[in-house]
This record gives structure tokens, sequence and C-alpha cells, in this order.
């Protein structure tokens, strides 16, 4: 086995595209010995002199010593054949997502290669497992997974095939410290753990939106201000692109053996069939100029010509949130008089189920989310057949002081329960499977989507029982499968215990 900590540690980079182009960098940056290598005549020479600008530009910034990029750019070599990536103790493959190229690509380099040296896979979709069946030593085959723009990203997934040598995935450890990523180890799994666990996110914003229950721009309003995620589910997606984040969906959900949990909506193949991939093309969820700024952003906010409520009538008493939540905005707490709002915090349940279970009158009831930041905005629900009055009123106070209300159509669990309790119960899930262990979930999370907290901390955060609670009032109301409680979390929840406790 190479030594990962060996100064002279040389690292070959097949495939000279923008991501070998970020390994190739990261590398030299770490300190580390490259050789690049392009199948593609003039391919490497190409990559590298797109790396040395860069390298030349943080010069320029005064973020890079002119002497440190003089010492990278001696320690950058390019490969003429692939025999001269011999002296690499490791090599990564950044080439296209073919899996019959990789293969072929494999073989050349155990000709090539020492006994020793480590083959990794930079693929984000292809099985570790199938890219080394065809390899005279499958044990030194793992995936190296970064994440594009690499230089900018500080993940790299370590992945370990079903022969992998344990030697092998302790020593793409280090090497990616020594590459200045931070390391998380995942089993060899569809999407592997960022590409899986972020399913979540975007398919329960757009089930939110099939079902009519609110608007893109709500969702991504309320993700942001409540849930202080840095842009909504329907941003991302434009972001990315249809044409990537749909693919990416549909492999994931049918290499999961049709999960429910990871199931997208007819919307969001009807986007990718009309090709409106979002900023790239200038029309997805929203519209975009030819620079990429969104044209005409419609709002979330809830408006109306209705006179602020100054009194409402509580159906939850005993929810002290809510009351500190009305008292904020200047909003008094009577009696029912037959009169005023009727307001009451619910969690997990719909405003049809609430008025049903209480017998509350659901022409007045507001339905209002208590939970994440309400500083800045505000949920509000009403059931079939409530008149506008109430929620216009109580909207309206809210607006008055200041927090801006979004008024959305029943839901059990709002937005932001809904959302947060969904990203909470695919990383339990992750973690029941052994993805990955606990507290990787949650670094690869925020480190690869910038989630602002992973998903098991979310269920901390919420506390693990009232997660539990919810996840399992949407399954109740629903029936629907994707709301199934994972095993992980119910097990926790059940017995008061922390959601990274070890199974």
């Amino acid at each position: 086995m190479i030594d990962p900590n060996a100064s002279d540690l040389v690292v070959g980079v097949v495939g000279c595209g923008a991501m070998g182009q970020g390994i190739i960098q990261v590398a030299l940056q770490g300190g580390l010995r490259v050789v690049a290598y392009d199948a593609r005549e003039g391919g490497a020479a190409a990559g590298r002199d797109a790396v040395l600008a860069r390298l030349d530009r943080l010069v320029e910034k005064g973020t890079l010593e002119a002497a440190a990029a003089a010492g990278m750019r001696a320690a950058l070599t390019v490969a003429g054949d692939i025999a001269d990536l011999a002296p690499a103790g490791v090599v990564v493959e950044a080439v296209f997502e073919d899996i019959e190229v990789k293969r072929e690509l494999f073989g050349k380099l155990e000709a090539v290669l020492a006994p020793d040296a480590i083959i990794a896979s930079n693929t984000s979709s292809l099985p570790i497992g199938s890219l080394a069946r065809g390899c005279a030593h499958p044990g030194r085959v793992a995936g190296l997974h970064f994440f594009n723009p690499v230089p900018l990203m500080r993940l790299v997934e370590v992945i370990q095939g079903p022969a992998t040598d344990p030697a092998v995935i302790d020593a793409l450890v280090i090497v990616g410290r020594r590459f200045g990523r931070t390391p998380v180890v995942v089993k060899d799994s569809p999407g592997f753990l960022v590409n899986m666990g972020g399913r979540a996110f975007t398919t329960e914003g757009l089930a939110i939106q099939h079902e009519g229950v609110a608007t893109p721009a709500q969702v991504d309003a309320v993700m942001r201000d409540c849930g202080h995620f840095r842009m909504g589910p329907f941003q991302l997606m434009d972001l990315t692109g249809i044409d990537v984040n749909y693919p990416v969906s549909m492999i994931v959900f049918e290499q999961f053996l049709n999960d429910p949990r990871l199931r997208t909506t007819p919307q969001h193949r009807a986007l990718y069939d009309a090709g409106r991939f979002g900023r790239k093309t200038g029309q997805g969820h929203y519209r975009y100029d030819d620079k990429g700024v969104m044209v005409d952003p419609p709002s979330a906010d809830h408006a109306s010509d209705a006179a602020p409520a100054t009194a409402v009538h509580v159906a939850t008493p005993d929810d002290r949130d809510l009351l500190e939540m009305l008292d904020r905005v200047g909003l008094a707490v009577r009696g029912d008089d037959g009169q005023v709002p009727i307001v009451a915090a619910l969690y997990g349940e719909d405003a049809t189920g609430f008025c049903a279970r209480t017998v509350t009158d659901p022409t007045r009831l507001v339905a209002i989310d208590t939970t994440g930041d309400t500083s800045r905005r505000v949920t509000l629900m009403t059931a079939p057949g409530a008149g506008p009055a109430a929620r216009d009123a109580v909207a309206a106070a809210f607006a008055k002081a200041g927090v801006a209300p979004t008024a959305i159509a029943d839901s059990p669990g709002f937005i932001l329960q809904r959302m947060r309790a969904m990203i909470a119960n695919l990383g339990c899930e992750m973690a029941q499977i052994g993805l990955a262990t606990p507290a990787d979930i949650d670094t690869a999370m925020k480190l690869g989507l910038n989630y602002p907290l992973g998903p098991l901390e979310i269920a901390e955060e919420m506390g693990v029982t009232h997660t539990h609670a919810i996840v399992s009032a949407i399954h109740e109301a629903t029936r629907d499968p994707r709301y199934r409680p994972s095993l992980w979390l119910r097990r926790r929840a059940m017995l008061g215990l922390p959601v990274h406790t070890p199974g």
C-alpha cells in the first residue's frame, strides 16, 4: 500500500476538463506533485494552462504567494501518454460519465501503475463496484467524488466499493485532507451521499407545489427567511439546471427501486421536456434575462385591503410560542365571541384535521406555523371553505408589525415543517442503511449543499420526538409511504435518545 503521507507522493489526474482542472489545482495547492493526462489531443496542455492561469490570478489578488505559485508550476507535469502516469501513487479519473469508457481506462491504468497504486473515480453517479468489476485488483479501486467548483467546495466523498480494501479508504481520507478538502466516507450507493440526501429538499418543494399548497416563490421565501437556507429549492433547481437535477432525481429514484421518499413530480418532468432548464435557458420555475437575473420576481407576501385584526381567540392556548408571537405583533387574546379570528399553532396537522378533531369553526380558523425564525416572515393557512376575512385580518396584523405574511392552502406541516422534517427523515434513513456515519451525513450536507444544519442536526434542533411526530402526522394524513418515518428516527424518538446515537 502506498504511503499517503509521503512527501514525494505523485497524484495522477486523468481528464482535464472543468472537474479535472479543479482537482489538479487543489492537489497542487496541497503541495503534491501532479501528472495530468487527457486522451484528447492537446487536452492536458489546455488543462494545465487553465490551472496555471487561475493560480496567476490568485497571485494578482494577493491570496497566493508568487513563490508558492512558481513551486506549483514546477510540480505539474503533462503526460503525453498514459504510461507517463506510472510514478503516480494515486490516480484520480475525471473523464466522461460512461461506464464502458471508465472501465477501459481502468484496464489501461492497471497495466502501467505500480501494484499498490490507488485508482479513484470522481464519478457522481456510477457505482464503484461496477467500475471495479473488470479490474484485476478491484481492492484498490474507490471513489473520490469532488464537487464543482472544486477549489471552492470543501467536501470530498470517499466511496468504498464492495471490494475496496479498507486501507485504500484510509489512505484516500488522508489524501483528501492533503488536497485541502474535508473527506466523508460513504458506502457505494446510488447518488452516494450528497446527491441522494439532497433529494428531500427539492422533491418536497415540488410536492408542495404539485398539491397546490404554495407557489415556488412562497416555498423559497419561507425556506430562506424562516429556515435560513441560502436559497429555496426552486431557486436551487433553476441555478443547477433542470437538465441536471431532473435526470439525477430519476436516476436516484429508479436505482433505489422507486422508493416514494425520492419521488419527483410531473411538473419537474414537464420543465425538462420543454427545455426550460432555468437560468441557462432564461426560464425554469422563474424567468431570467440574458445575464441570469430573475425577471419580475413574484412576491411571496399576502396582500389585501383588510383592516388589521386587533384581537384573536386562541384555540391552542397552551402553546407558549404562539402566545409570545401574538404579543410581539400586538394581537390581543380574548374569548371566542363568534366574530374574532381563531388562531392555532399546528404541528404536522392540517387545518381541516384540527377543525374536525376539536370541532373548531373552519370558516374563522387561521393556522399559524410557529416553528423556525418568525421574526421576518410567518406562514398562515386555512381550511377549505374558509372565507378570506379571518385570514386577511390576521395577515394584515402581521404585516403592520413588519412580519411578512405568506398565506398558503391547507397542508399537513405547512411548508417549513414538511420540508425540514423530510430532510431530517431522509438523513435518518441514510444513517439507518449505513450510507455514512451520522456526523459525516451532517458534514456532507452542510459542505456539499450549504445547508444551515445537517439533516440529523435539524432533527435535534426541532426535537427528535417532535420531528417524528410531525412526519408521523403527515404520513397519517396523506397515507403516502413517502412520509413513513425512518426506523432510525422512530427508535430514537421512542427511547428519548439523541438522534446521533449510533445503532
